[in-house]
């Protein structure tokens, strides 16, 4: 993509509403544009982001097993009122009328439709156990929506809920899902953290918060030193194999949220005790029978006697992971991005658009990258060279290809890694071989 034809409205100056740093970084590189308290337009830049997120999450959710599925965001409010939480959830819920005089509803979860879908599709044990999910935007009308996307009021989340024939059944689920969190976030180059979380009534201990460590983070959290050094599952992970040993591995050591810390585990760890800030951006929940049984979800056994399904609900949050990552990977200058998530890889600057040598150059670069399959965005513009890198170091590309007729005299170019600010001067072939490699 050429900058010249990109809709990329950038800010000069640092918006006076931003108070953290990705909801200033999100709105000085034109990725959002706010249309009312808690609500974002997402810009071409962040939305290529946002989708990159979404593709590593479908992908990671495939691979441990789950179908994908769409719900509509509009729900009948009587599948609420069946499961008792219609009147309930409060004023953070977005209730409607229709012209029929229906109340609907704006979705802030899907237990409900999706425990409808399954209770009037699946009648049989032989049927379990399934793990349907979707990726959907939700409302949840915030008392004070701030911090731009990470806590706005319309949001995009993957949520997943699991369906087994018992409470065995329902950790098997549980374990895949758990694993696949990891896997998920390790793959945005973010260090996510599980850690106990409030299971409610149901006690347990199958309800974990992950949580990205940021100095920026919302929470304060406390974990074993060890945990930070836990190898994230392989690629080649069997999701069919038993997978409570792996974690095992990462529940034995603590780590608690400042709701759940334990003043005497900190004494006892001493120094091998970290004290971090995180960002929730996952939350994993088994919740047994609570909709099922409500709502009449039940399958013949084995016995042909009726079973109620025992249920998890598992939810990352999409558009909050951007955010997540910016506060995880940002320096004075702008975004770091991973490259898995970047909107594009590499960024070229033009130093002297208009000049043939130059022109030539950077359109031949140009060409030769996109025909390799690399995302590539081309600052063509007739801009001074000083602006052109606090752009592009502000939009944070993971690779800057530098060419100006100063290097091309000597048929060399500039290759930058934003994450280190390292620069090497390297033929064209040879910086273009190590773009593509």
């Amino acid at each position: 993509m050429r900058l010249s034809e990109f809709f990329l409205p950038t800010l000069k100056e640092n918006p006076k509403e931003a108070q953290i740093a990705s909801h200033l970084y999100m709105l000085r590189a034109g990725m959002i544009r706010q249309s009312s308290a808690g609500i974002y337009s997402w810009l071409p830049l962040g939305f290529k982001a946002l989708k990159k997120i979404e593709q590593i999450v479908r992908e990671e959710q495939d691979r441990a097993g789950c179908q994908e599925l769409l719900m509509p965001t509009i729900q009948p409010a009587e599948i609420w009122q069946e499961s008792g939480r219609y009147d309930d959830y409060g004023k953070e819920m977005l209730r409607i009328t229709d012209r029929h005089d229906r109340k609907m509803l704006f979705g802030p979860t899907n237990e409900e439709i999706i425990t409808e879908i399954v209770r009037n599709t699946i009648h049989s044990y032989k049927d379990l156990p399934k793990i349907l999910y979707h990726q959907q935007w939700k409302f949840r009308d915030e008392v004070r929506p701030r911090f731009g996307i990470m806590r706005g009021r319309e949001f995009l989340m993957k949520d997943s809920y699991s369906f087994d024939l018992d409470q065995a059944g329902a950790r098997v689920s549980y374990n895949k899902m758990f694993v696949a969190y990891l896997r998920t976030f390790a793959r945005m180059g973010l260090k996510a953290i599980p850690m106990q979380a409030d299971s409610g009534a149901i006690g347990g201990d199958m309800s974990h918060e992950f949580m990205v460590l940021a100095d920026t983070g919302e929470s304060e959290v406390y974990c074993h030193k060890g945990i930070l050094e836990i190898e994230i599952p392989a690629d080649d992970v069997d999701y069919a194999a038993d997978l409570q040993l792996i974690v095992d591995k990462w529940t034995s050591l603590y780590a608690a949220t400042d709701e759940k810390a334990d003043e005497a585990q900190h004494h006892e760890l001493g120094d091998d005790l970290v004290t971090a800030r995180g960002i929730e951006v996952g939350h994993i929940f088994y919740f047994g029978d609570k909709y099922s049984k409500a709502m009449g979800a039940t399958v013949a056994g084995p016995d042909g006697k009726d079973v109620v399904i025992e249920m998890g609900s598992y939810g990352i949050g999409v558009s909050r992971l951007v955010g997540a990552v910016i506060e995880a990977s940002h320096d004075d200058d702008g975004i770091i991005w991973p490259e898995a998530v970047a909107p594009f890889k590499i960024g070229i600057i033009n130093l002297r658009a208009g000049d043939k040598a130059c022109d030539a150059a950077c359109e031949d670069a140009y060409a030769k990258l996109l025909e390799s399959g690399v995302e590539v965005l081309y600052d063509d513009r007739d801009e001074r060279g000083g602006a052109k890198f606090a752009n592009m170091d502000l939009i944070g590309l993971p690779w800057q290809l530098l060419i100006g007729p100063r290097g091309l005299k000597d048929g060399k170019v500039e290759v930058k890694n934003r994450a280190s600010g390292e620069k090497e001067e390297l033929s064209i072939e040879a910086a273009l071989s190590k773009l593509t490699g």
